[in-house]
């Protein structure tokens, strides 16, 4: 009996020193999210699992120790909405990222979407290999660029999800969070345990681990996790933004040439280009009819030297197209909540849905441009956006997306003689800015980074296109029989299949 006594009062501080513990964790994270906001170092938690594992409790314990003014949390268990689903596979996690400073929970993710998907919903392989490395992709680029990413998976016997999930339902006010995948994960228990092995084995890098919790000891999951989770943080914290060091590309690569040989000196006249322009614009806005019917986007991304003619350029273009079925998205400097997060976010979520087109004036090649020749970015930052942006550009395509990208090129003296225009005539006086006349200064650098931009970024399904525009007319002709040629070569290609 003495015995019996004194082992029951060993385990009473045990069990006090793990509650304890388990306080302390949550003390030091709740200092530790002042220096995650001073730093502005964005921090992205994915709690994957199985149904009934206790990601809820498990997340409930987390955001308790911080401020609900610095994290948010989204629910991804739900399939993708209808609207999402028109969207790109990685969209709606590309959306959900916090900006710097800040933290965002993920009940479930891209690994949940996935397996879903390819065991019950039976996605192709093919498919399914592309959009693992999508994920691959998606999760490099995040933590190249700053982000402390965490990924745990909480495991649990299937005997024990049975029981929990019969509970569950037997509750009428709980019956809810049963839901009918995670009775089907149950029913296919052994499938699903291997699936979900084989994407974290698929998924597991040095910088971006898998955490195995065991999800049946709740309390001591809450402690594995924030002790990961703080460990992590401290980590990067004390490391700093270092920078990744820079993959090089290792894609074929088409470049149209430097832009130094574009022939300036292309003309068309005005009857030639007011019966082209007629029928182009009817052509067109023939197509668009067809592109949304068959869901197909179009992402037309423009970028040339200041007074190249882009505006007048878009405007003939978007005149042709019905205006429920595109935006026009003029890219300036990133806003706040912009700058603070990883670059190409504000890109990925003006998206438009499949079936419209995306008309970009200036784009994400701002990278490669202005914010390398200005200095607003790090030399790893800008060497390591050329692989970045192919990549998206790929994820596009995966999405079923005709990509076009233009460079409107003009010579010194036109640009020359269009700022002094644009200076005379009130109309046009607010196009031109101090700024302007600044980069002017620099169009030998500019020049030398958009010829490297040209070289490294002029793939096979995303290639530049180089258009004359000394003379606008031509030009404007000039892109649209590009855009019609490559919406119709896209239509004929899916009729063959």
């Amino acid at each position: 009996m003495k015995e019996a006594m004194a082992q029951k009062q060993e385990k009473r501080p045990t069990k006090q020193k793990q509650k304890q513990a388990l306080k302390k964790l949550k003390d030091k994270l709740e200092a530790q999210q002042l220096a995650v906001k001073e730093k502005k170092l964005p921090v992205l938690v994915l709690l994957e699992g199985w149904g009934a594992s206790g990601k809820g409790d498990l997340l409930r314990s987390i955001i308790s120790c911080i401020d609900p003014r610095f994290f948010s949390v989204e629910v991804m268990e739900t399939a993708p909405t209808e609207e999402e689903k028109r969207m790109p596979f990685m969209y709606r996690y590309m959306k959900a990222l916090p900006e710097g400073g800040e933290f965002a929970f993920l009940e479930a993710g891209w690994m949940t979407q996935l397996l879903r998907e390819k065991l019950a919903l039976g996605m192709e392989e093919d498919l399914y290999q592309e959009r693992l490395q999508s994920v691959r992709i998606f999760e490099r680029q995040l933590e190249d660029n700053g982000y402390l990413v965490l990924k745990f998976f909480l495991s649990i016997g299937e005997q024990k999800q049975k029981a929990r999930l019969k509970k569950m339902e037997e509750n009428p006010e709980t019956a809810w969070r049963a839901s009918r995948f995670d009775r089907w994960q149950n029913k296919n228990y052994s499938r699903y345990e291997k699936a979900s092995k084989d994407f974290m084995e698929s998924t597991h890098t040095p910088s971006c681990p898998w955490y195995q919790i065991d999800g049946e000891k709740r309390k001591k999951a809450q402690f594995q996790v924030l002790s990961i989770l703080t460990q992590a943080i401290d980590k990067r914290l004390a490391q700093g933004a270092g920078g990744a060091p820079v993959l090089e590309n290792d894609l074929p690569m088409i470049p149209p040439g430097p832009l130094r040989e574009v022939e300036l000196d292309k003309r068309i006249g005005k009857k030639e280009y007011k019966e082209k322009l007629r029928a182009l614009q009817e052509r067109l806005g023939e197509l668009h009819n067809i592109l949304y019917l068959r869901k197909i986007p179009v992402v037309i991304l423009y970028e040339g030297w200041d007074a190249s003619g882009k505006g007048g350029n878009i405007k003939r273009v978007a005149k042709a197209l019905d205006p429920r079925g595109y935006r026009v998205i003029p890219i300036a400097s990133p806003r706040p909540w912009e700058k603070n997060r990883y670059y190409l976010w504000r890109f990925w979520v003006r998206l438009q849905r499949s079936g419209h087109v995306t008309i970009f004036d200036r784009s994400w090649y701002g990278r490669v441009m202005v914010e390398r020749i200005e200095g607003f970015c790090s030399e790893k930052d800008w060497r390591r956006a050329y692989r970045e942006i192919n990549e998206f550009e790929r994820e596009l395509v995966n999405w079923g997306a005709i990509v076009l990208k233009f460079w409107l090129q003009i010579d010194s003296k036109t640009q020359l003689e269009r700022f002094e225009e644009r200076q005379r005539d009130p109309r046009k006086q607010w196009k031109i800015t101090e700024e302007d006349w600044r980069n002017r200064k620099k169009w030998s650098a500019y020049e030398g980074a958009v010829d490297q931009m040209l070289e490294k970024t002029s793939t096979a399904y995303a290639p530049w296109h180089l258009i004359p525009s000394v003379d606008k007319k031509y030009a404007r002709i000039e892109t649209l029989e590009r855009i019609i040629q490559a919406v119709e070569k896209r239509l004929k290609q899916a009729e063959r299949r």
